[in-house]
């Protein structure tokens, strides 16, 4: 089924957000992974940015942007009741010292093993990985939220071909087609999107994976 762009990354927030509980604290690269705070409804869930917030809400309405509160992205955010503003010392503790229980980064690409290359494409000039290195060893569950190709190529690998931002980090993979879980062997196919099918997930994905008992 052919979905427009925005559509794709609705339908990748919407299941992210899923993956949340009651007090979860909850870090969000820039990009797709911002829209997830839109989507987790009613659950008690704080999300974090390494700029320096913890609370921060989801996107204002448009006309209703606050100039000073903004993600790491430099997009605009709301603060939910409590929230608090900080250095990025302070914010980079929380994170180091492993008060994260989740992250979602978007990606170039992604391996088998789990390792992830989300910062840099040769002979391009790009303003470095950001706190991504920081967040991806810190959170206690590493989340990729992308979508499924680029370009009509692959992004998810058997190796990863771009520079890494980290090696053997990556505990689950979200994409409109698909949702995959890495463990120890590589690969396991979960989730299957109703947008997708195993055929297509196999002909748009060059990494050899698992399929979860009873999913096909």
């Amino acid at each position: 089924m052919e979905m427009d762009k925005n559509t794709i990354r609705e339908v990748i927030a919407k299941r992210v957000a899923k993956e949340f509980s009651d007090g979860y604290v909850v870090n969000l690269g820039i990009g797709l992974p911002t829209l997830v705070a839109n989507y987790v409804g009613d659950m008690d869930v704080i999300f974090q940015s390494e700029n320096g917030c913890i609370g921060a809400g989801p996107a204002p309405e448009p006309g209703k942007e606050d100039p000073y509160l903004t993600n790491a992205g430099a997009g605009f955010i709301t603060a939910a009741k409590g929230a608090m503003f900080f250095d990025s010392a302070m914010s980079f503790g929380i994170i180091r010292g492993g008060h994260v229980d989740a992250t979602v980064l978007g990606a170039l690409e992604v391996d088998k093993h789990g390792n992830l290359s989300n910062w840099m494409i040769p002979g391009k000039k790009v303003p470095g990985m950001g706190g991504a290195m920081d967040l991806v060893v810190g959170a206690k569950k590493v989340i990729v939220a992308m979508e499924h190709t680029a370009g009509g190529a692959a992004k998810i690998l058997n190796e990863c071909k771009l520079p890494f931002t980290a090696v053997g980090v990556v505990d689950l993979i979200i994409t409109e087609k698909a949702v995959f879980e890495v463990n120890e062997k590589g690969l396991k196919l979960i989730e299957i999107t109703p947008y997708s099918s195993l055929e297509d997930i196999k002909a748009n994905t060059e990494a050899d994976f698992e399929i979860a008992e009873g999913l096909v």
